[in-house]
């Protein structure tokens, strides 16, 4: 598993910004994919699907990842219990 990143941190876009509250990562052999819970100021929530270098700098590219690198997420997202449930409505599970 990926090296934990301070929780909450800041975050900030053109239209609003607020904290990353739950995050879960995988290194993988090229990038460390990652899962996001981000928490805006009004209380809304966003998931950000991105990816970090091994040196811990964020990627602003599109995210790929393989199924080693799914399952190592889903087996993370086990220790965020909102990240969870709102990824696991994709596919129709509830937490």
């Amino acid at each position: 598993m990926a090296a934990a990143r301070k929780l909450p941190r800041p975050f900030s876009f053109p239209w609003g910004g607020g904290q990353i509250v739950e995050e879960v990562s995988v290194e993988s052999e090229y990038h460390v994919p990652t899962i996001q819970l981000l928490e805006y100021e009004d209380g809304s929530l966003s998931v950000r699907f991105c990816s970090y270098t091994h040196t811990g700098r964020f990627q602003r590219n599109p995210v790929m990842m393989s199924g080693d690198d799914l399952k190592g997420l889903a087996r993370a997202l086990r220790e965020t219990p909102r990240l969870r449930k709102l990824v696991g409505g994709l596919v129709g599970q509830r937490s």
